[in-house]
């Protein structure tokens, strides 16, 4: 059975900073890529940031290029998120996401498979 465990989600003040983790268990981390997607209240779920299988492609939505920073360690089957300079329409439910080492858009939903069940990131201004 595949999971997929978000942590790290809360409440900040704008400006402030947070690290979600995804833990993944199930299937073949260090041949997945990982992805992070936000929802907020009322909107379609996004891309935020991606990370291929041996960390060597890296993507990021315009919006957070420059705060956030994704990463992953193989050894612990975790995929990281920081997230700087936090602002109020950063305010949302985080999501991690897995997809095959061999998927190329994977800064788009498509090529996800897997998925974690959310992780509430609220930023007050």
């Amino acid at each position: 059975q595949v999971q997929l465990v978000e942590s790290g989600g809360g409440l900040v003040q704008a400006g402030g900073s947070l690290r979600l983790s995804c833990v993944v268990s199930g299937r073949t981390f260090s041949r997945s890529a990982m992805g992070w997607f936000r929802q907020a209240p009322g909107k379609e779920r996004e891309f935020v940031a991606a990370i291929s299988w041996g960390g060597g492609r890296i993507y990021y939505a315009d919006s957070v290029k420059g705060r956030f920073t994704i990463s992953r360690d193989n050894a612990k089957s975790t995929v990281s998120l920081q997230m700087k300079s936090l602002k109020p329409e950063d305010t949302a439910v985080y999501y991690c996401a897995a997809a095959p080492a061999t998927a190329a858009a994977i800064w788009a939903m498509d090529p996800y498979d897997d998925w974690g069940q959310g992780t509430q990131v609220t930023v007050s201004s």
